[in-house]
């Protein structure tokens, strides 16, 4: 079995190349701190950093780095690999242990909820604010409607800026009534002149019928 070389001393100190490697690809926030290297069997390192992505507990972000005799190190591979044990699946937790982890959870809920009920929140204290400037508002608003009582006496509804409506009607009724008596004198007059035209007409018809005689 060949073992691996030794690790080259400048590749394993060559973090702040794998970092701006790293940047390229991914932000910087999903980079955590260094987590070792693995030397590989061609004389290259692979530089771990924790990641910080969500999803992908026990994964590395891994940087393989190589040099070839004195030159300067280069970046060969960037990745993101599984560490050990990231791939097997959580131990198996019995049904009846989790419905109990659960309804253990919901009945903490459930104290918390009726604590909240029981104290006064802030928001509580709030909302009693605002119930007693409605009281006040509502409270002016009546003093605003007894102040105005005495404008209902003489205005209601039948008023049009200040007139009477009722008024108005009465004093059109009784013009009425002062037109409809003229009109009925009208006609008394015209009834007297035709009687007394047609007794004209009766008395000329006699004086020819004596004549004829």
């Amino acid at each position: 079995m060949t073992s691996k070389p030794d690790a080259d001393a400048r590749l394993i100190g060559a973090h702040d190349l794998a970092l701006a490697a790293l940047r390229e690809i991914t932000p910087a926030s999903s980079i955590g701190p260094a987590a070792g290297y693995l030397p590989e069997d061609d004389g290259s390192v692979s530089l771990r950093f924790e990641n910080r992505l969500a999803g992908y507990p026990g994964w590395y972000w891994t940087v393989t780095i190589a040099r070839v005799d004195d030159e300067d190190p280069t970046v060969l591979e960037v990745e993101l690999l599984p560490g050990e044990g990231a791939l097997l699946a959580p131990e198996w937790v019995p049904w009846a242990e989790r419905l109990a982890e659960y309804r253990a959870h919901q009945a903490e809920l459930a104290e918390a909820a009726a604590a909240d009920d029981d104290g006064v929140s802030p928001d509580d204290e709030l909302d009693d604010d605002a119930d007693d400037d409605l009281d006040e508002d509502l409270d002016e608003d009546e003093d605003d409607l007894d102040e105005g009582d005495h404008v209902s006496d003489i205005l209601h509804a039948g008023d049009v800026d200040g007139v009477d409506i009722d008024e108005l009607d009465d004093s059109v009724a009784e013009a009425d009534a002062d037109a409809t008596e003229d009109d009925d004198a009208a006609d008394e007059d015209e009834d007297d002149e035709t009687e007394d035209d047609e007794a004209g007409a009766l008395d000329e018809d006699a004086g020819e019928v004596d004549e004829e005689e």
